[in-house]
């Protein structure tokens, strides 16, 4: 077992180790997906979120043992990314990663803060007359447009990957969590407005973060929200063929 803890946690890795190994029978579970599952547990005296990722296929087990990050890691050094940047993200604690003699990867788990929140993008988009949806559109907007400014391209940004947490007075705090896909590099106009197109915005919801993103940028708001609406209806379309596809191979 190979165990990373970020310094502010360092003196709690007996306890760290603990809630891995016992995995399996405690805690409560949050996610179960087919090969990822997510569960909460307690860590002192603070609710902790541990994030199992299954042990890789064979040729992916070599891949992640000796040429890539694995999963784990990654969600960690992105979460560290992130903070140094100002980027909010549940604070990352840990990642643990199993191995057998030959240093081949087996199961792995990334350890971090639990974040109370309050809702997420999925709910503004499924309800047109959820409360203050322009502004925290707004909010997100200015979010999206700062996480781009720090050269962070983030290839899940889907409705469900940022957590928002309702502060008061109209104010709203976004974190961005489920970590391990990402790329940092300049980002043109192109790929920022490519990078919201997992939203699934509606046309009204395009309007306000393309207004709001020109007015940071600097750039044409005409042009943003053609390229945004191209975007969005792009993927659309493309994950309505997938579907479609899918069906008609199932009969």
């Amino acid at each position: 077992m190979r165990i990373t803890i970020h310094p502010k946690y360092k003196n709690q890795e007996k306890a760290i180790i603990q809630l891995v190994t016992t995995f399996f029978g405690e805690g409560d579970l949050i996610v179960k997906g087919s090969r990822n599952i997510i569960k909460s547990n307690v860590l002192g005296n603070e609710k902790v979120n541990i994030k199992f990722f299954q042990k890789p296929g064979f040729i992916k087990s070599i891949i992640y043992s000796f040429f890539r990050s694995t999963k784990a890691k990654r969600s960690f050094d992105y979460a560290n990314y992130l903070a140094a940047h100002s980027i909010p993200t549940p604070f990352p604690i840990a990642f643990v990663e199993e191995r057998n003699a030959f240093g081949l990867l087996g199961n792995s788990y990334y350890i971090c803060e639990q974040i109370n929140y309050d809702f997420t993008i999925r709910e503004l988009i499924h309800n047109p007359q959820f409360p203050e949806r322009h502004t925290i559109l707004e909010q997100f907007t200015e979010f999206t447009f700062k996480m781009h400014e720090a050269k962070i391209n983030f290839l899940d940004h889907s409705p469900g990957n940022t957590l928002i947490v309702n502060e008061g007075n109209g104010r709203y705090k976004f974190y961005l969590i489920d970590l391990n896909r990402m790329r940092f590099e300049n980002l043109s106009i192109e790929k920022r407005m490519d990078n919201f197109k997992k939203m699934w915005l509606s046309k009204l919801m395009v309007q306000i973060v393309a207004k709001k993103y020109a007015q940071l940028s600097q750039q044409p708001e005409a042009k943003l929200q053609a390229v945004l609406m191209q975007k969005t209806q792009q993927f659309k379309l493309k994950t309505a063929r997938k579907k479609f596809l899918k069906r008609k191979i199932g009969k």
